[in-house]
């Protein structure tokens, strides 16, 4: 699990954790970049982003997959060794 963690070098946040304490924390202790993704002033109402609309998605695909959909898990590896068997059985059919 360390070694994961030891790859993420950038955070995007949504633009509405504008805290600059909160940024400042991230890079302080953990000496990761924090990008925060803006909606574009001119538009008005629902406006897809970029970044963010990945992460939604993955969340959005995972949660098709029935043992995912809720956390009942004890260990945190069986959580993370079925969100992999469930990425590979996403990236699978999408080659299909």
């Amino acid at each position: 699990m360390k070694d994961k963690v030891k790859r993420l070098h950038t955070i995007c946040m949504d633009g509405e954790y504008q805290g600059k304490d909160f940024a400042h924390w991230i890079i302080d202790v953990f000496h990761w970049i924090v990008e925060v993704v803006l909606r574009p002033l001119e538009k008005k109402g629902f406006t897809l982003l970029p970044k963010p609309w990945v992460v939604q998605r993955t969340f959005g695909w995972l949660n098709w997959c029935r043992k995912l959909s809720k956390d009942y898990e004890r260990l945190p590896e069986t959580s993370d060794t079925l969100i992999y068997i469930a990425m590979i059985r996403i990236m699978v059919r999408g080659l299909a």
